[in-house]
């Protein structure tokens, strides 16, 4: 735990090494909850990350989830995905997908390329009720990276092509390096956040290092980020007092 005096006010930051993933084979699993609380695997509605790096020519063969809303968000190689709903498309770099798993669904992802690692995030979110329709949605980015401005990928709002059931919204930003950020402007109020660095390294608040594989728990406090290099950053933000389902296949609470 990371504790700071500024003024009156006492700055609480957790922050979870790459370390407490779990996994020994290409798939390597992180339950954000875990470094937190001893009772909940996750944390509101972020249920389970997944950093995947998988050769290529990879078959994950067919198989199921249950209550559990997938954000399959892949930087390099490529997939071709095929479910139960019908689908069958190619995914990874600017094509992301969203997987609303509900009472039942099945899918498979064939590896393609011939040299190139598919590495990505596998993101595990907890859905608003248990048992809602199947549904699977397809984002095309106008660009694989947005640099040095976050990018909103998915909310509870329609206005969003990427909508949760629950009070979920995920951000992405390329910080290139030597530039600075802050976190944006809270959809709402008491939100609890967790930035995550899929590539580089960055400095939150003059005294945080992180690096690839390595994220910061918080809530309301002011964060400032200075990239040390070029810098992948995922942004979660949950609302852990909204209604969610804790019981899904993977997103689910593991305890």
């Amino acid at each position: 735990m990371y504790l700071f005096g500024i003024f009156k006010n006492i700055i609480m930051i957790q922050k979870i090494n790459s370390s407490q993933f779990l996994g020994h084979g290409p798939i390597k699993i992180l339950y954000p909850g875990s470094a937190v609380s001893s009772t909940d695997t996750g944390i509101g509605s972020i249920g389970r990350i997944d950093h995947p790096e998988i050769n290529s020519n990879t078959v994950i063969k067919m198989h199921p989830h249950i209550n559990d809303e997938i954000l399959s968000y892949f930087r390099t190689g490529e997939a071709e995905h095929s479910d139960s709903e019908g689908f069958v498309k190619v995914i990874g770099r600017k094509t992301l997908m969203l997987m609303k798993a509900g009472k039942s669904f099945f899918h498979e992802e064939k590896i393609m390329g011939q040299q190139e690692t598919m590495e990505g995030l596998q993101i595990f979110i907890r859905p608003g009720k248990k048992d809602l329709e199947p549904e699977v949605v397809f984002l095309e980015l106008d660009n694989i990276h947005s640099e040095n401005s976050w990018r909103l990928i998915g909310s509870p709002n329609p206005e969003t092509k990427f909508q949760f059931s629950s009070q979920t919204w995920i951000y992405d930003m390329k910080l290139l390096s030597g530039n600075t950020s802050e976190i944006p402007e809270l959809p709402k109020k008491n939100l609890t956040a967790l930035l995550y660095v899929f590539q580089g390294s960055v400095q939150v608040n003059a005294s945080i290092d992180l690096k690839k594989k390595e994220c910061i728990i918080f809530k309301d406090e002011t964060i400032s980020i200075q990239a040390s290099e070029d810098a992948e950053l995922v942004l979660f933000f949950t609302n852990e007092e909204g209604e969610i389902f804790k019981d899904g296949m993977y997103s689910g609470n593991q305890m």
